[in-house]
């Protein structure tokens, strides 16, 4: 990776396309997705659990759950928008490009203007061509560095995902010690004998979604 950060003219480019992808993100004024969550952290048995994930624009978010108990990184599943949306509350930095998949990705640095920001950084992975976010990796105060995969498929126009991965260090996630969760439908255990190996990852499957219907 190359990274090109003094170059005035490598910034103006970079804030050109982000204004770009701005412009396909806004097209979403709200949604309604119903999706699959899958957990995998090596000490705990967590059952699949179905969520439905509303959006309205600027900044309503919220999940609810229809079974089970949800481990998601606070700020994972709308990390993607970050301050994309919200121009002049930070700093893009050109950080050259990327390959991911196969795919030569553009690398954009986003660094809030807000010292108490929970977000301390945030480096994305931009399909130029599709306007698509690839990836992005987070560092916060909560929650550690977040590592989030994005692929596309049949809402790809809107700029919303088919899955999302999301991948976290769990020493830096906050979980009490010899629980036992209690959740609709079940209980959610620590797994006998498994030590933490220090990650962990969140998988949602968007099964549908119901894009500016709500009022």
């Amino acid at each position: 990776m190359i990274l090109r950060v003094d170059s005035v003219a490598f910034s103006q480019d970079t804030e050109l396309l982000l204004q770009k992808l701005r412009s396909k993100v806004e097209a979403v004024n709200d949604y309604r997705a119903e999706a699959e969550l899958k957990t995998d952290v090596s000490f705990l048995n967590v059952p699949v659990s179905n969520l439905t994930i509303l959006f309205k624009k600027p900044d309503e978010f919220s999940i609810e759950k229809s079974n089970g108990i949800t481990i998601i990184p606070k700020g994972g599943l709308n990390a993607n928008l970050f301050v994309v949306m919200k121009p002049g509350t930070y700093v893009s930095v050109d950080a050259g490009t990327a390959s991911l998949d196969g795919k030569t990705l553009r690398v954009v640095k986003l660094l809030p203007n807000d010292d108490k920001s929970d977000i301390l950084l945030a480096t994305v992975y931009i399909d130029e061509q599709k306007l698509l976010i690839r990836k992005i990796v987070t560092t916060t105060r909560q929650s550690g560095t977040l590592e989030m995969l994005l692929n596309y498929g049949k809402y790809e126009k809107w700029a919303l995902p088919d899955m999302v991965s999301i991948f976290f260090s769990t020493k830096d996630y906050k979980m009490p010690k010899g629980f036992t969760f209690d959740y609709e439908g079940g209980n959610a255990s620590a797994k006998n004998g498994k030590k933490d190996t220090g990650q962990g990852k969140v998988e949602i499957r968007y099964k549908s979604y119901l894009i500016n219907k709500r009022t």
